[in-house]
């Protein structure tokens, strides 16, 4: 009865899979005996015989209604099988909302953690640069720290042995002066 159930609701622009993933939830729920789903095929051979709307309707009861439908069965029928397919959508929706949650929402989280992370480690290279600049200036000012203290070291160094050299030189005139004199 698949094939007939699509056949029942092909509306122009209905798109197939949903169609097919429709009937056949009306498939596994058609209630035994003539009801809304049988109605509906007698309409729908009705109409192709080009009968109007008003007379197809009504023929349909008349041969419907022999086989004990009434207008109040046909529509409980018809609600039941609306029902049927809200259930789907809802079923639907529970799993459109899981897809939307695991291919949506968790990589939006994902895209945004990365985000952070990103700007985390900008910030951390910053930082970094930031340190290398200030490194970089002390070993350019280094250098002529260096200089200008092995300068001044040299400078005390050579003033330390003249200095060293003339008390020296006074104390050996003396020791000779003492010799000499003494």
């Amino acid at each position: 009865m698949q094939q007939d159930l699509k056949s029942l609701f092909q509306s122009y622009g209905l798109d197939e899979k949903s169609v097919d993933f429709l009937t056949k939830a009306l498939e596994r729920n058609n209630q035994p005996g003539f009801d809304y789903l049988e109605y509906k095929q007698s309409l729908v051979a009705l109409a192709k015989m080009n009968m109007d709307e008003a007379t197809a309707f009504k023929s349909a009861f008349a041969t419907a209604s022999t086989m004990g439908l009434t207008k109040d069965k046909l529509l409980a029928a018809a609600d039941f099988y609306k029902g049927v397919l809200n259930s789907e959508k809802q079923q639907f929706d529970k799993a459109l909302q899981n897809q939307l949650q695991n291919n949506v929402h968790s990589k939006q989280e994902e895209v945004k953690k990365l985000q952070a992370q990103i700007e985390e480690q900008r910030a951390k290279i910053k930082e970094l640069e930031a340190k290398i600049v200030s490194s970089q200036a002390i070993i350019d000012r280094a250098d002529e720290d260096i200089r200008v203290s092995r300068e001044r070291i040299e400078t005390t160094r050579g003033h330390f042995e003249t200095t060293l050299k003339g008390i020296l030189s006074d104390i050996d005139k003396d020791i000779t002066h003492i010799n000499q004199y003494l």
